[in-house]
């Protein structure tokens, strides 16, 4: 009787943990709505249409205005966005000392002019008495030394005026072009010093690109090629043509510089701005790339990647290896094939074994 009590107990225990173990079941059963995804398949691209690299855009022609001299500024006479005419004072250095010596330079001047009068009339009497051979010829010849010395101080005096004038050109810095002032690095009672960027100035409405291409593509990009350069931060694209190709490397990391010259145009693009320059090429019907829109693409650090779909219907995130840009879109060098899709939206956050539902 005891056994068959025992027997019953057993049974009735592990009904009791089969039935806890079913609730347990039912409770992390994943009920969340599944998130509508669009899904669209790899493109694979065998005629490279253009090369993509970045680029700065710069005005084609600006200047950083500095001086030569030490001295507190005494006038800044512009303010950023001004439009100036070329020799248009710009800033006013503190030049006493150069008054002071510019005062003793003339004085040296009206000393060695009148040492050259009285030199020259000497010179011309003595002239007079040699060729009516009342001196030597050695009293002309010392004549004529002292003349000519007194000649070369007085020159030397004047070129000394020279100096000093060419000095006073660092004290009043004026504009070498008219365009606008970009940045103003001082104030009126800062001190400049030699070399010291003061004044920004660049013309307006005239802009080039600078570029970096790999050595691998520069032998094809001439001088004259026409170029599309997109502006991300505007959303617009301009025409552009290469104006120059650097010829060498060495100083730039293995990429060389490529320089482009803007259309005019009314857009309303700054100096600073990065760029897409996209540069056309050969076609190359021996080789074919992956390309995925750069918008399906997952950042995470260094690390690029996009979702794809799993047998289960979740998603899956894959890591990627990139290459060039062409455009919106991006080459994927492995992490993909052909035969593959991805999601290229979600209404949604995606995270990797989300419930996803293909629209």
């Amino acid at each position: 009787m005891k056994k068959y009590i025992y027997i019953i107990t057993l049974i009735s225990a592990s009904l009791f943990i089969t039935s806890c173990g079913s609730e347990d079941k039912k409770a992390v059963v994943d009920n969340t709505p599944a998130i509508k995804v669009t899904v669209s398949n790899i493109t694979e691209n065998s005629n490279n249409p253009f090369l993509s690299v970045s680029g700065k855009i710069q005005a084609s022609n600006s200047a950083d205005l500095s001086t030569r001299m030490m001295g507190f500024v005494t006038k800044v006479h512009v303010n950023v966005g001004d439009k100036v005419n070329k020799g248009q004072l710009l800033v006013s250095i503190n030049n006493s000392d150069l008054e002071a010596k510019k005062a003793q330079v003339n004085a040296g001047i009206a000393q060695a002019q009148t040492a050259f009068n009285n030199a020259e009339k000497n010179y011309k009497r003595y002239k007079n008495l040699f060729a009516s051979s009342s001196i030597s010829k050695k009293e002309m010849e010392d004549m004529t030394v002292n003349f000519e010395m007194a000649k070369a101080g007085l020159e030397t005096a004047k070129q000394m005026k020279n100096e000093i004038n060419a000095q006073f050109t660092y004290s009043n810095i004026t504009a070498p072009f008219s365009g606008v002032i970009t940045s103003k690095n001082i104030d009126n009672g800062d001190m400049a010093n030699p070399g010291m960027p003061l004044i920004s100035l660049e013309t307006p409405k005239d802009f080039e690109v600078i570029a970096m291409v790999p050595e691998s593509e520069i032998s094809k990009i001439k001088n004259g090629t026409e170029v599309n350069v997109l502006v991300k931060s505007i959303n617009k694209t301009i025409k552009g043509k290469v104006s120059e190709v650097s010829s060498s490397a060495k100083n730039t990391g293995g990429q060389f510089l490529v320089k482009i010259d803007l259309e005019k145009t009314n857009a309303s693009i700054l100096s600073g701005m990065f760029s897409t320059v996209q540069f056309p090429v050969e076609k190359s019907a021996s080789s074919s790339m992956v390309l995925i829109p750069v918008e399906a693409l997952v950042k995470n650090g260094q690390l690029s990647g996009v979702y794809t779909v799993s047998q289960s219907n979740t998603a899956l995130l894959r890591w990627l290896r990139l290459g060039r840009t062409y455009g919106n879109q991006v080459e994927v060098l492995s992490g993909l094939s052909a035969s593959e899709s991805y999601i290229l939206s979600a209404e949604g956050k995606l995270y990797n074994g989300a419930k996803i539902t293909i629209q």
